[in-house]
């Protein structure tokens, strides 16, 4: 991925802060028959060191996974009006942040495995429930879907980081893109929003924005 410095992170506690939050990634590989991509939930290990999944038995990515995995973990991203900065020779942008993880790709077809990732998978997702669903390897209904899945490991070999979010403006532009985009109203503008003000602004002074 091309990151210029301004846009680089490298606090890997920040970066597998981001991984875990934003969990449904793309997986993708090269095999014979060109690149392929899916759409996953894909957990981070406690450690950091690996990434956990499962894919359908019926995809064929799995089948031939040649050289490193990329794994993208996509995070907000929203679009930034030149009007805002309220200068002149100003162009439009995206801000968004991301992070890819590179790694070799282990298949991992093994019962007992392939059920721990599975529970561990829906205890995340369930975490926050009131009454959260629980996943129960010894009902035979489950083991029966669990035959149409195969399980995936990642060793992660390195990890980058970009969040763009306007570090090449000056302050005055980038609190005015700040307030721009708290007016609106999607989910997006806001996470891009908050993460500036993480970002560029001292903790003291964050409630002002």
């Amino acid at each position: 991925m091309y990151i210029p410095s301004s846009f680089k992170v490298t606090d890997t506690v920040q970066l597998h802060d981001f991984m875990r939050m934003h969990s449904f990634a793309v997986l993708v590989t090269q095999g014979k028959g060109g690149m392929a991509a899916t759409h996953l939930p894909i957990l981070l290990d406690t450690d950091g060191s690996r990434l956990l999944g499962h894919i359908a038995r019926a995809n064929p990515q799995w089948r031939d996974v040649q050289g490193e995995a990329l794994v993208i973990f996509p995070g907000p991203h929203t679009y930034v009006s030149a009007s805002w900065y309220e200068t002149p020779g100003t162009v439009p942008t995206w801000n968004y942040a991301t992070v890819h993880a590179y790694g070799s790709f282990q298949i991992i077809e093994d019962r007992d495995r392939l059920h721990d990732i599975l529970k561990r998978t829906v205890a995340v997702y369930e975490a926050n429930k009131a009454q959260p669903w629980s996943y129960d390897a010894s009902d035979p209904a489950f083991g029966r879907m669990a035959q149409e899945i195969v399980g995936f490991e990642i060793e992660v070999s390195r990890l980058e980081g970009k969040w763009k979010l306007n570090q090449n403006h000056p302050e005055e532009r980038r609190r005015k893109v700040i307030s721009a985009l708290l007016a609106k109203p999607d989910a997006d503008s806001q996470a891009i929003a908050r993460m500036m003000v993480d970002t560029f602004t001292p903790p003291c002074s964050r409630s002002v924005l």
